[in-house]
Order: structure tokens, then C-alpha cells, then sequence
């Protein structure tokens, strides 16, 4: 097995630690300005070094991330916290479960009364938070 780099490009790292699924997904995101290394944007051949923050802003949540290796090649994902520690805030997720159950529960003005599927539904969205 070769030695894991001392770099790697940023593009390249968000995909194998599993933040993107695909790495034209994390290349878009860096264009795009939702990835930040120490609280500057980045284009997405930055090289990226072992103790680097990164944060990537993904729809109402920031998520922070320690880079604390740099992998070979995409790796599984039992293996991702040997190379990514999350830092993010608890508090930014509970606002955006927060968010996510507001927008469940708000209906349509003039849908009526719930069916009973949709008080199911919305019971056990409810029980799982």
C-alpha cells in the first residue's frame, strides 16, 4: 500500500471523505463559492494540508470539517473519520432539523384537515426527532 500524500487537491479530498457523492458535484460546489478553507473561498484545485478547516455551505447548514489525513483514494465510509473530524456546531443541525420539521408541518392554506396517512406520516416524522 503507497504512503497516503502530504496534499491533495480540494475537489478531489470533499470526494473521498464522503461529503459529495460524485467529484463534478464538489468541483460545483467550490465554483460556486459554498466552500471555504479558513474562511476564504477556494477554487477547487486548492491543495488541501492535514489541520486545514473547511466549511461547506450545503442549503440551510454550514458543515465544518478538520482535514486529519488526506486518503489515496475514496474510502469507505467507516474509514472517514481517520481522515475528517466534523466540527459542526450542534446547534446549526438542530436549527436545521428545526427547519425541516417546520416545513413538513406547514400545509397549504385551504388544503383542509389532514388525512389519516398524512396525521400517520407526520406522527412518526414527529416520534423520530
Amino acid at each position: 500500500m503507497p504512503p497516503s500524500p502530504v496534499t491533495c487537491r480540494l475537489d478531489r479530498w470533499l470526494w473521498t471523505v464522503r461529503v459529495f457523492k460524485t467529484r463534478t458535484l464538489a468541483t460545483g460546489a467550490c465554483r460556486d463559492g459554498r466552500v471555504r478553507i479558513d474562511d476564504s473561498i477556494v477554487k477547487p484545485s486548492r491543495e488541501v494540508r492535514i489541520g486545514e478547516v473547511v466549511t461547506v455551505r450545503d442549503g440551510l447548514i454550514g458543515r465544518v470539517y478538520r482535514v486529519v489525513g488526506i486518503p489515496a483514494s475514496r474510502i469507505g465510509a467507516k474509514l472517514v473519520p481517520d481522515h475528517c473530524e466534523d466540527r459542526t456546531p450542534t446547534a446549526e443541525i438542530e436549527r436545521a432539523k428545526a427547519a425541516r420539521v417546520q416545513q413538513v408541518l406547514a400545509r397549504e392554506r385551504g388544503a383542509g384537515r389532514p388525512t389519516k396517512r398524512d396525521r400517520r406520516q407526520l406522527d412518526d416524522l414527529l416520534d423520530q426527532l
